[in-house]
């Protein structure tokens, strides 16, 4: 396989990535998964949460997938995938748990629309803390916050988050 054809599988696993998670993100975590998810909606206590097994198991595809490219032979193409799963999770961890959650202190502020737009709809998301009646499920996409409030105006205020002194969902 050339340089140039790891690249694109590379750069097309990452953007599948955001289909996958959505999906994992709606009917997964918002669904039967929602026994470990449902810590996020909530304050957190310490350090850690339930929900953050899914990076471990998230993570497994890629560490199969690295190992039999780089040791049990299956193929360039492995190692290209394994390292676009990694690279998802990595900008996932970056934007999701550091800038959104702010799981590490930093004095980032989001400046441009598009990291605006995608703070905005992850916050938007989290206004709900029941599985259902949420809105937004990627990380990396969103549509328009007024799209996104509209949405959760239809979807009734069963399971809206109180407000209160926490900015931090």
């Amino acid at each position: 396989m050339s340089t140039l054809a790891g690249i694109l599988l590379f750069i097309l696993t990452v953007t599948l990535m955001e289909g996958f998670a959505y999906v994992m993100h709606r009917w997964v975590m918002h669904g039967p998964g929602w026994f470990l998810h449902e810590s996020h909606h909530r304050p957190r206590m310490g350090a850690f949460e339930l929900n953050d097994l899914y990076a471990a198991i998230f993570a497994l595809p890629s560490i199969i997938l690295l190992l039999g490219g780089v040791q049990l032979g299956w193929g360039e193409w492995a190692t290209w995938v394994g390292t676009g799963i990694a690279a998802y999770g990595a900008i996932y961890f970056g934007f999701h748990d550091v800038i959104v959650h702010r799981r590490i202190g930093h004095r980032y502020v989001p400046r441009s629309d598009y990291m605006k737009r995608i703070v905005q709809a992850h916050r938007l998301h989290h206004v709900v803390e029941t599985r259902s009646g949420t809105v937004s499920f990627g990380f990396l996409y969103a549509p328009r916050p007024e799209i996104l409030k509209a949405q959760l105006v239809r979807n009734g205020k069963e399971g809206i988050r109180v407000a209160s002194s926490d900015t931090s969902p």
